[in-house]
C-alpha cells in the first residue's frame, strides 16, 4: 500500500532543540515548515546547555518517534559540538542543524571564526538597544487604544482605524520587534460625526499610519468579541469602514488595508512608509 502524501500525514512532532531560549529556532523552522501545507505538533526544548539535558531530549525525540511510527522533525541551534554530538548519535530524528548549514559555509566564504556563542542573552538587558525597547514597550502600551494623549511628539508613528482592525497588535509588534514607539487611536462615531480625527492628533499628521479592513472580516472579527450586537453588525461594519476610509483620504495621511495581511507584513509597510531607515541596519 502507497504510503499518504505528506499533507494527509496526521501526528508529525517537530522539535525545536536550542541551548538558548529556542525562540530562534522556532521562527527560522517555521518559516520552512510554512511552505508545506500540514499541520504539524510543536514541542520547544530550551536551554538544552548540558549533555544531560541533550540525552534527556534525545530521549523524548525518540520516544515521539516510536510512538508516532515517524521521524521527528528536528530543528536545533546548538553550537556546542559535544552536545550536538549525542543528536547526531542517538536521535531518531530527522536533524536539521542550522549551525552546519550556515554557520560553517559562512566561515569559509568570510575566512572568519564564529563566536560560537551559546544562545544566551547574559548580557543584552544592559545594552542600550534593550532599554530602548523596553522603553518603546511601555510607550506602546500606555498609548493603545487612546489612552493618553501625553507625550506623542515623541512617537514615532500612530495608526488609526476603526475597532478591532489590528492597530494593537500591530503597535506592539513595532515596539517588540523594532523599537518603534507606537501609539494607536480608534476612530469612533464621535470622529466620523465631526468628519475629523481626534484633535489630539492633528498637530502630528506626518506620523499618522491609518489601518482599514473588509466590512465582512470585520463583522467576522467583531462577532467574536460581542456576538449580535449593533457593534458587530455589518451595517455598522460598513458604514464605519467607509467613514474612515473617506477621513483618512480627507486628511491626507498614509493607509493600508490590513484584510489579508499578517502583523509582519503590515509592520514592515509601516516601516517603509514611516521610517525606512529601519529597514537597513
Amino acid at each position: 500500500m502507497a504510503r499518504p502524501p505528506m499533507t494527509a500525514l496526521p501526528n508529525r512532532t517537530v522539535f525545536f532543540i536550542s541551548d538558548g531560549t529556542g525562540i530562534t529556532a522556532e521562527t527560522f523552522g517555521n518559516a520552512i515548515l510554512a511552505q508545506f501545507e500540514f499541520k504539524p505538533r510543536h514541542v520547544r526544548l530550551p536551554f538544552i546547555d548540558t549533555v544531560d539535558k541533550a540525552h534527556q531530549a534525545v530521549r523524548q525525540i525518540n520516544h515521539t518517534a516510536l510512538i508516532e511510527g515517524r521521524k521527528p522533525i528536528v530543528f536545533t541551534t546548538l553550537v556546542s559540538g559535544e552536545l550536538l554530538q549525542v543528536f547526531n548519535q542517538h536521535c531518531q530524528g530527522m536533524l536539521m542543524d542550522m549551525f552546519s548549514t550556515f554557520v560553517r559555509p559562512l566561515e569559509t566564504e568570510l575566512g572568519l571564526t564564529s563566536n560560537h556563542r551559546v544562545g544566551r542573552f547574559s548580557d543584552v538587558s544592559k545594552s542600550k538597544e534593550y532599554h530602548d525597547r523596553i522603553e518603546a514597550i511601555n510607550f506602546s502600551l500606555a498609548h493603545d487604544d487612546g489612552q493618553s494623549n501625553r507625550d506623542l511628539e515623541s512617537a514615532d508613528v500612530i495608526l488609526v482605524g476603526v475597532s478591532r482592525s489590528g492597530k494593537t497588535p500591530t503597535s506592539l509588534y513595532l515596539a517588540m520587534q523594532h523599537g518603534l514607539k507606537a501609539a494607536n487611536y480608534p476612530l469612533i462615531p464621535e470622529d466620523f460625526e465631526r468628519r475629523q480625527l481626534p484633535p489630539a492628533l492633528v498637530p502630528h499628521l506626518r506620523k499618522v499610519f491609518g489601518l482599514t479592513i473588509d466590512p465582512d472580516r470585520l463583522r467576522e472579527v467583531r462577532n467574536e468579541r460581542r456576538p449580535n450586537s449593533r457593534y458587530a453588525s455589518i451595517e455598522c461594519c460598513r458604514a464605519e469602514v467607509a467613514d474612515a476610509e473617506a477621513m483618512m483620504r480627507r486628511s491626507g495621511i498614509r493607509w493600508l488595508s490590513t484584510t489579508t495581511k499578517s502583523i509582519e507584513e503590515i509592520a514592515t509597510t509601516i516601516l517603509q512608509e514611516i521610517r525606512p531607515e529601519r529597514l537597513v541596519y
